[in-house]
C-alpha cells in the first residue's frame, strides 16, 4: 500500500511538473548571448563575407560606419522631453545602439563597443522613460535589450548590472499592472501594441536568465495580448493606418517575431494571424512608380528603405519582396547615388536577402485592392518603368486610429509625376502645444478643425461645406481587376448620412488602361445642395472652363470636366483657415469642381484624366454607375 503511495505521489509530482514545463515560456531559452535577432558570432562572420561580394550590401555597411563614426565624437543624448514624449530621446539611443554596436560586431573595434556602454548607461541613469507616454518606454526598452545583449562580452560587469537593473524597473516593471492607463495599448487594436510589446518582448529575452520571474510575466502578457495588434491585418493584409504606420507597427511585430525564433526558436503562430502574411505584398502596393506612398492617414508621402520587407521576402521565400527596395540601396554602379533611409538600417543588413534577390521578378498583380476596416485598391500600369501610370484608392471610416476624414480619397501618378496627391498629417506637437485635442475622434472634436485631416484638403467630395461622418464607412462595393478595363465602385453613402441618401465614387480605367474616368453620383441631397470635387496638387495648372491642364517636369496631364453639363474647373491655393494652429501648404493647389445638386437632390460629376503621353485617346461617354455595378 505504501508503495502504491509513493508512485502515485510520483506520478503526480512528474505530471505536474511536466505541465509546468510545458508550459515554461522560458524552457527553449538559448543560453548565452547573443540571441535577440543575431544566434551567434557565426553571423557576423558571414556579414564581413558578404561585406567582401555584395556591392548592395557593402553601400548599406558603408552607410552605417559613417553614422557610427559621427557618433564615436558626439555626445550621449539626455533626457529631453518634447511636450509629453520622450521618443525622440528613446529613438535616437536605438539608433545609435544598433549603428554602434553593429559596427563592432563586424570591426572589432573596441571604441564602438566603448561608445555604444556610455550611451547604454546615460539612459540607464534617467529618472525614468516616460511611462505616460508607453512608446517610448517601449522604443528604450528595445534600445538597451540590443545593447545588453550585442555587446554582453565586452560591456563591463558593472554596466551590465546598471543596464539590466534599467531594463527591468524602468522598462519592464512598468507593464506589469494591466489596469494603468499608461498601460491601455495592451489591449489597443493599433500600433502601439505592436511597438510596446515588441520592446518589451526584447526586454524580457534579454535579461530572462538573471530575471526569469518577470521575464515570464512579460512574456505571458505578450503572447496573449499580441493578438489585439495583429487584427488589423485581416483578410488581406491592409493596415488600417497606413504605409507609414505599416512601417512603424509591422518593423516592430517583426523584430518581436525574429528574437522569439532567435531566443526560443518560436514564433507563438504570429506569423499564422490572418492577413500577417500578406501584408508585405499588401505595403508595396501602396508605393507609387515614384517611391512616394498612398499616404493615407497620419502618414509620410516619402518612401524609405523598409528592412521588415527583407524579412518577410526570406520568412515567405519570396525573393521579389526585396527587389522593391532596390531604390533605396543603388550603389553609384547603378548609376545612381544612394538614398540614406531609414533609423533601423542595421536591420536591413541582419535581415538581407538571398543573393540574387534584387533581380527577382514581381509577380503581383497590377490591379489588386485589399479588404478591412480601411479598404483599398490600386491600379498601375507596369511594376518596373517609373513613369507607369498608378492609381490608388480607398473608403473606410474617419473613425479609425491615425484616420483622416479621407473616404474615397485617391492618388494618381503618370509620366514620373504624381500629379494628385496627399498633403499628409502635421505635426503632433504643433497641435498639442497649442492645446488642440487631437485625438478625440468625435464629430464634434478639435481633431477635424485641422485642414490637413478634414475632407476640405483631401481628394473627395464635400456636400454644403460639411464634414464626413466619423461614424459613417465607404466600402469597395465592385471591383474588376481586368487591367485594361479595370474599374472599381465605392459606396460612400454613410460617410454623407444626413446630407444625401446615397453617394458613390467609381474609377475605370480606359483606352487600354492608359486614362482615367472618376465618376460621382450623389443622390437624395437637398435640392440645390452645393456639392465640392477636389483634387489637390502640386503642379501648375492652368484653366480652360471644363479643361484643365497640370504641368510639372516637362510633363502635362490633362482634366476634363465631362458633367454635369455647364461646369467649370477652378483652381485654389490649399490653404487652411486663418487660425493660430493650421499650417501653411506652400506649392500645393486644389483644382475644385463646384456644382449644385437639381430639383430632386441629385448630381452626377464626371472628370476624365489624360496623361500627355497619351495620344489618340477617345473622350469617354458618361455611363450610370448602376450599369457598372450589373456588369460582370
Amino acid at each position: 500500500m505504501r508503495r502504491r503511495v509513493v508512485f502515485l505521489l510520483l506520478f503526480l509530482f512528474l505530471a505536474v511538473t511536466g505541465l509546468c514545463a510545458a508550459d515554461d515560456l522560458l524552457a527553449t531559452l538559448r543560453s548565452g548571448h547573443p540571441r535577440l535577432l543575431v544566434t551567434g558570432p557565426d553571423v557576423w562572420t558571414r556579414l564581413r563575407e558578404l561585406r567582401k561580394t555584395d556591392p548592395r550590401f557593402a553601400e548599406v555597411v558603408r552607410l552605417i560606419e559613417a553614422d557610427a563614426w559621427r557618433l564615436l565624437a558626439s555626445p550621449v543624448a539626455e533626457y529631453h522631453k518634447t511636450g509629453r514624449r520622450l521618443l525622440a530621446v528613446s529613438r535616437t539611443v536605438l539608433q545609435r545602439t544598433l549603428v554602434l554596436s553593429f559596427m563592432y560586431q563586424l570591426s572589432g573595434d573596441k571604441a564602438y563597443a566603448l561608445r555604444t556602454e556610455r550611451e547604454l548607461l546615460a539612459a540607464a541613469a534617467f529618472p525614468d522613460w516616460n511611462p505616460s507616454h508607453f512608446l517610448d518606454v517601449a522604443e528604450m526598452t528595445a534600445a538597451l535589450s540590443i545593447g545588453y545583449d550585442w555587446l554582453n562580452d565586452v560591456l563591463t560587469p558593472e554596466a551590465l548590472v546598471k543596464i539590466r537593473a534599467a531594463i527591468v524597473e524602468k522598462g519592464l516593471r512598468e507593464a506589469l499592472d494591466i489596469h494603468a492607463s499608461h498601460n491601455n495599448w495592451q489591449s489597443t487594436e493599433n500600433n502601439w501594441n505592436q511597438v510596446c510589446f515588441g520592446g518589451l518582448t526584447l526586454g524580457a529575452l534579454a535579461v530572462a536568465d538573471d530575471e526569469p520571474a518577470i521575464a515570464r510575466q512579460i512574456l505571458r502578457q505578450a503572447r496573449t495580448g499580441i493578438v489585439h495588434g495583429l487584427k488589423p491585418y485581416a483578410p488581406d493584409g491592409v493596415y488600417p493606418e497606413g504605409p507609414g504606420y505599416w512601417s512603424y507597427g509591422t518593423t516592430y511585430q517583426v523584430i518581436m517575431v525574429a528574437a522569439l525564433e532567435s531566443a526560443l526558436g518560436t514564433d507563438w503562430a504570429i506569423t499564422k494571424s490572418p492577413g500577417f502574411a500578406a501584408t508585405a505584398s499588401a505595403y508595396v502596393q501602396q508605393v507609387g512608380p515614384s517611391g512616394l506612398h498612398f499616404n493615407f492617414s497620419d502618414g509620410s508621402e516619402a518612401g524609405e528603405l523598409q528592412p521588415a520587407l527583407f524579412w518577410f521576402a526570406r520568412h515567405l521565400k519570396n525573393p521579389a519582396l526585396a527587389c522593391t527596395q532596390a531604390r533605396y540601396v543603388a550603389t553609384k554602379s547603378d548609376g545612381a547615388a544612394s538614398r540614406r533611409s531609414g533609423r533601423l538600417l542595421p536591420l536591413a543588413a541582419i535581415w538581407w536577402p538571398e543573393p540574387g534577390a534584387f533581380d527577382a521578378k514581381l509577380s503581383l498583380p497590377l490591379c489588386w485592392h485589399g479588404r478591412g476596416e480601411n479598404p483599398i485598391g490600386v491600379f498601375r500600369s507596369s511594376w518596373t518603368d517609373p513613369r507607369a501610370l498608378y492609381l490608388a484608392f480607398k473608403g473606410g471610416s474617419a473613425g479609425l486610429n491615425h484616420a483622416h476624414m479621407d473616404a474615397g480619397s485617391f492618388v494618381f501618378e503618370a509620366d514620373g509625376v504624381r500629379w494628385a496627391s496627399d498633403l499628409g498629417a502635421q505635426d503632433y506637437e504643433s497641435l498639442e502645444s497649442k492645446k488642440i485635442d487631437l485625438w478625440d475622434k468625435k464629430q464634434d472634436s478639435q481633431r477635424w478643425q485641422v485642414f490637413r485631416l478634414n475632407n476640405h484638403s483631401h481628394n473627395t467630395l464635400t456636400i454644403d461645406g460639411q464634414l464626413h461622418r466619423v461614424a459613417g464607412s465607404a466600402e469597395l462595393v465592385k471591383f474588376n481587376d481586368e487591367h485594361a478595363a479595370a474599374y472599381v465602385v465605392l459606396d460612400l453613402t454613410t460617410v454623407f448620412a444626413g446630407q444625401a441618401t446615397s453617394v458613390r465614387r467609381g474609377f475605370r480605367l480606359l483606352n487600354g488602361g492608359a486614362t482615367v474616368l472618376i465618376q460621382d453620383e450623389i443622390v437624395g441631397a437637398k435640392p440645390g445642395a452645393v456639392v465640392r470635387w477636389a483634387m489637390v496638387t502640386g503642379s501648375v495648372v492652368t484653366i480652360d472652363g471644363n479643361r484643365a491642364t497640370l504641368r510639372e517636369n516637362g510633363q502635362m496631364l490633362e482634366a476634363q470636366l465631362l458633367a454635369p453639363e455647364g461646369a467649370k474647373f477652378t483652381v485654389i491655393p490649399a490653404d487652411p483657415p486663418a487660425d493660430s494652429f493650421n499650417v501653411p501648404n506652400p506649392g500645393r493647389r486644389i483644382l475644385v469642381v463646384t456644382a449644385s445638386a437639381d430639383g430632386q437632390g441629385s448630381l452626377g460629376i464626371g472628370v476624365w484624366l489624360k496623361p500627355g503621353s497619351v495620344t489618340g485617346a477617345s473622350v469617354p461617354r458618361i455611363k450610370p454607375l448602376a450599369e457598372w455595378l450589373t456588369k460582370e
